[in-house]
């Protein structure tokens, strides 16, 4: 749980590169204690973020602090913040204890103090009784381990980690995920995190900004994000939405071609918008069953994905919808170009603005 205390506090921070703005005039609050997430695709600025926040870079304009003390022009050794890189650059010739401790050389603590450090910090990873083994001797996800205890053990105000988990296959990123929150909330600092991934971002943060070309889309905790994005961009990018171009009619409904749905979510005026439903959301029922935001539709395809199956079927207009049907369901009672009814609720509908403009 995060304090009510800022960790970090970026102000109208902007940075720039030639032509090219990297970061513009972001504002945000991280709270002390939280586990906070950049997420966003290549090139949004995240990283650019997190090394301004590290002091690597300097911002053109804006004020960064670091709980009560502004840092926008302290260097990166005298902030309180410690990074985990997706490289862990662990030095080859000593052992897991020698790197753990490295940075408690500089440290005015007894050659006992520093290997009580250096044991704690083992424990914590999940890696006590490896401390005089060499970083080849160890499997990827134990070398990130020491890299996190290596950052830890100087106790840092933030950790800022670099995508850390990008070089680990996805099952171990998977449970390195579950881990890197469990360790995160048992040494209570505040964690911000940098991924294009999606699923950990949703794993592990209390809440996440989504990034796109140097701004932030949408910033909440997951479920808000998943469940209530804001704009186009990010319900195409936080997991997988069916989005439609459609018609707001003014009056509570929105016009997909020649059909109308229902959405519970207030829209004024007559506009041209984005639908979006999750995939999760849709039912496939049997054909003929009635009611609102109940369409005809005809299966295009299907693809098994173990616990689910993703059901392509075509709207009467043309418009392509997937529906994600747990194998428990009946779907596997339906052939390819079966005509079935698609029922949309009104809640799970968003309605978005349309980044286009055109008429649909």
């Amino acid at each position: 749980m995060s304090s009510e205390r800022p960790g970090v506090v970026l102000e109208s921070v902007t940075k720039r590169y030639a032509d090219v703005l990297a970061v513009d005039d972001i504002t945000l609050t991280i709270q002390q204690g939280e586990f906070f997430s950049l997420l966003g695709p290549s090139g949004c600025g995240k990283t650019t973020t997190l090394r301004m926040i590290a002091g690597f870079e300097r911002p053109d304009a804006g004020r960064i602090a670091i709980g009560d003390a502004e840092v926008t022009e302290t260097p990166p050794h005298k902030r309180r913040v410690n990074t985990v890189f997706q490289s862990y650059a662990l030095f080859p010739h000593l052992s897991v204890s020698e790197n753990i401790g490295f940075g408690l050389r500089f440290r005015k603590l007894s050659a006992g103090e520093k290997q009580t450090r250096v044991e704690e910090a083992l424990e914590l990873v999940r890696l006590s009784g490896f401390g005089d083994r060499k970083p080849h001797q160890l499997s990827g996800g134990q070398q990130q381990r020491v890299a996190l205890a290596r950052a830890l053990i100087l106790t840092p105000d933030v950790l800022l980690l670099d995508e850390p988990l990008g070089a680990l296959d996805a099952k171990l990123r998977r449970e390195l995920q579950v881990e890197l929150k469990s360790i995160q909330r048992e040494v209570g600092i505040t964690f911000l995190y940098v991924t294009h991934d999606q699923e950990e971002a949703l794993t592990m943060s209390d809440r996440l900004a989504v990034m796109s070309g140097g701004r932030v889309e949408q910033l909440g905790t997951p479920r808000q994000v998943y469940e209530h994005p804001q704009t186009a961009f990010v319900a195409d990018f936080i997991g997988v939405s069916n989005l439609m171009r459609a018609w707001a009619d003014g009056s509570g409904g929105v016009e997909v071609g020649d059909v109308r749905f229902a959405v519970a979510q207030p829209t004024t005026g007559e506009s041209v918008v984005r639908l979006a439903i999750r995939p999760e959301r849709v039912r496939i029922e049997r054909r003929g069953e009635t009611g609102d935001n109940r369409v005809p539709v005809r299966i295009e395809r299907f693809v098994y994905l173990g616990s689910t199956t993703q059901v392509f079927v075509v709207l009467p207009g043309g418009d392509r919808l997937q529906a994600l049907v747990a194998n428990a369901d009946e779907v596997d009672e339906y052939d390819v170009g079966a005509e079935v009814t698609a029922y949309l609720p009104p809640d799970a509908l968003r309605v978005l603005a349309d980044d286009e403009g055109a008429a649909p």
